[in-house]
């Protein structure tokens, strides 16, 4: 019996961990759906739509190859050279800065 509040505090602390890496990857696809949208021209509500197609596609499958492989699929499209290890930088990148973002959100 004593075990668990002990248990239960765990998993609170647990969920709580994956809540918070959610809302960083959801962030850092914002950014990077800006940065893309950046990239081909788009402004205004055309931009806007695009961060949300970018975000949506990280819900497609575990993992951020979805992410990737519509990024580098929808630059191709556009006649846009992004290389992967290009993309893969801007990820990490703004993946740092989305960390950042959200801690301070949390302050």
């Amino acid at each position: 019996m004593v075990m668990k509040p002990r248990s239960d505090a765990h998993e609170r602390k647990h969920i709580a961990a994956h809540e918070q890496e959610f809302k960083i990857s959801v962030r850092r696809n914002r950014l990077l759906g800006r940065w893309a949208a950046t990239r081909m021209g788009l402004s205004g509500e055309a931009a806007e739509a695009y961060v949300r197609e970018v975000v949506a596609s990280d819900l497609e499958a575990p993992g951020e190859e979805d992410v990737r492989r519509k990024l580098l699929d929808d630059f191709s499209n556009k006649g846009i050279i992004v290389t992967e290890s290009e993309l893969a930088h801007q990820m990490a990148s703004l993946f740092d800065e989305a960390r950042s973002q959200v801690a301070k959100d949390n302050t």
